[in-house]
């Protein structure tokens, strides 16, 4: 219990220096206006780094709806096959900017918000490359459970020229 608790206090600690620095990994730039519409719906996680919330998960996705209050809800989960169960985290996510491009807030704990970077995102939104306001927080995300070499490659080498250190990830196993 104390170990639980340390980890959400360090989280909720880093939630709100990543919510006050407004910052993105040094090279990197949001994409422009973004269709919420477009964007919204279910995203499998293709790799990300590790940390604690998904740490041991497999099949992970994201899905996003808009909300009643024109905020998009957030619906993060995966399995986790050592304990043979699935884990699940409902949140909120906001436009940093009344510009609607790809800088998000998303909150998972109350009036806590992390940030939430799209950097890059093909004209048919079926991939994603988001970032946090560092180079610890990264995802790959894809329509689909698999991601084409090409996009794969094109995301690496623009994750590369922000600092992230590509050899980190966690390439995820998306089962059916």
């Amino acid at each position: 219990m104390k170990v639980q608790l340390k980890r959400c206090l360090a989280l909720f600690a880093g939630l709100a220096l990543s919510a006050s620095a407004h910052a993105l990994p040094k090279g990197a730039q949001a994409v422009g206006e973004i269709d919420i519409m477009r964007y919204a719906g279910k995203w499998y996680e293709i790799a990300r780094m590790d940390f604690v919330f998904e740490r041991g998960l497999i099949n992970t996705t994201a899905e996003y709806s808009l909300s009643d209050n024109g905020k998009l809800k957030v619906v993060n989960q995966g399995y986790n096959p050592k304990l043979d169960k699935w884990k699940k985290a409902v949140g909120k996510a906001r436009f940093r900017t009344a510009a609607k491009n790809g800088e998000l807030e998303v909150s998972f704990f109350g009036p806590f918000y992390g940030e939430y970077n799209i950097i890059a995102l093909d004209a048919e939104y079926r991939y994603a490359l988001v970032v946090g306001n560092n180079v610890k927080y990264m995802w790959i995300l894809s329509r689909e459970r698999t991601l084409p070499e090409e996009i794969k490659t094109e995301y690496l080498a623009l994750a590369q020229s922000m600092g992230i250190d590509t050899e980190k990830l966690i390439w995820v196993e998306q089962k059916d």
